[in-house]
């Protein structure tokens, strides 16, 4: 779980998921509230932990792309069914609630 703890990082593994490849600033644009620092400092801690791969493309200006790791898409899953999980308790509390 200290993987993937925090605010932001389950947020950018769905984004890359969905997406694909993409670069800091796509990320950012998708990403509603994060700050750079942040989204900078998640992609690092992601990278570290072998969930998401930098790519360096070596031009002028240089360019950086990141995209999920085999280790990164088989979290996928996981991920979904928590959603799911959480949606069902959601509705159930909101049933709760109006009875």
């Amino acid at each position: 779980m200290s993987v993937i703890e925090g605010r932001w990082k389950v947020v950018v593994l769905c984004k890359l998921k969905e997406k694909g490849e993409m670069r800091f600033n796509q990320i950012m644009r998708e990403i509603e509230g994060i700050s750079p620092r942040m989204l900078a400092k998640q992609l690092k801690e992601l990278e570290r932990d072998g969930l998401l791969y930098r790519n360096v493309h070596y031009e002028i200006p240089p360019r950086v792309q990141y995209s999920l790791t085999e280790l990164g898409k088989s979290l996928i899953p996981l991920l979904s069914e928590m959603t799911r999980w959480g949606l069902n308790n959601l509705m159930r509390e909101i049933i709760e609630i109006r009875e």
